[in-house]
């Protein structure tokens, strides 16, 4: 059973330097790779399972802080899709080898789906043994927060640059900043198909009030027709961190997994 080792890797140059927290876990292919959610880190319930489930089974793994997340350098406001998507291409591209399952959860399931996008579009050295989405926030920005905004809320983002939203996660709050909100406009991915090359395991609570079923989805509309399964759980909420949402997790990987 190997042993997960802490590593600090770099991103960026001058003002945009970053230092991200990573921890590796050597072990056979196709290795794992935890892409977490918005304001979450790599410490979460979800994240540890992947990692106890590529020990059992010998596989290599990683789990990364995005900057400004967790014990990653950087300041949360300056955060954006396009700057995490940045820190995730670089740590995957450095920090592992042969295929890979992504298991991206929420927001990280946006990145996800960006991050198939450039290895299409920009010819990115990463090969996808499969993807594993857990209630997937694709688009959230623009299709679950813009939408919501109040006048006060949209004069805020325009006069301050920002507001911030209590969090049923943390108890600090949620900042969101204009920047956000635009570069999300520039990453959107629900607006034609999307070509993974591998299978798609999607997993969703129906109970979900950050992230509605429904939004799930109509990601499928997005995905190839062959090799995609969702799971809806009727009872799930977002976090789908109880003990029988990680065995649908770990039954995904497994699937993921044989089919490689």
């Amino acid at each position: 059973m190997g042993v997960e080792i802490n590593h600090k890797f770099n991103v960026g140059s001058g003002k945009n330097n970053r230092e991200l927290a990573l921890k590796k876990l050597p072990g056979h292919e196709p290795g794992v790779v935890w892409l977490g959610g918005f304001r979450s880190d790599m410490t979460g319930t979800k994240a540890q399972a992947m990692v106890n489930w590529a020990q059992e089974n010998g596989h290599a793994s990683l789990r990364f802080d995005y900057s400004g997340h967790g014990a990653s350098s950087g300041d949360f406001a300056d955060g954006t899709i396009s700057r995490w998507l940045e820190d995730t291409t670089a740590v995957i591209e450095h920090h592992t080898r042969g295929p890979q399952i992504l298991v991206g959860s929420s927001m990280g399931g946006w990145i996800t789906l960006r991050l198939v996008q450039e290895i299409s579009n920009s010819g990115l050295d990463v090969e996808l043994a499969g993807i594993l989405l857990i209630a997937p926030a694709p688009d959230f920005t623009k299709e679950l927060m813009e939408p919501v905004f109040s006048d006060q809320q949209i004069n805020e983002l325009n006069e301050r640059g920002f507001i911030s939203e209590l969090s049923e996660y943390s108890d600090e709050p949620n900042i969101i900043t204009k920047e956000l909100i635009e570069d999300g406009r520039n990453n959107l991915v629900l607006s034609g198909l999307i070509e993974t090359g591998c299978p798609v395991h999607i997993l969703q609570g129906m109970q979900d009030p950050d992230v509605p079923f429904q939004h799930a989805m109509r990601l499928l509309d997005h995905l190839p027709s062959q090799n995609v399964t969702m799971t809806l759980i009727k009872d799930g909420d977002h976090r789908l961190s109880r003990e029988q949402d990680i065995q649908l997790m770990i039954n995904s990987l497994n699937a993921l997994v044989a089919n490689h």
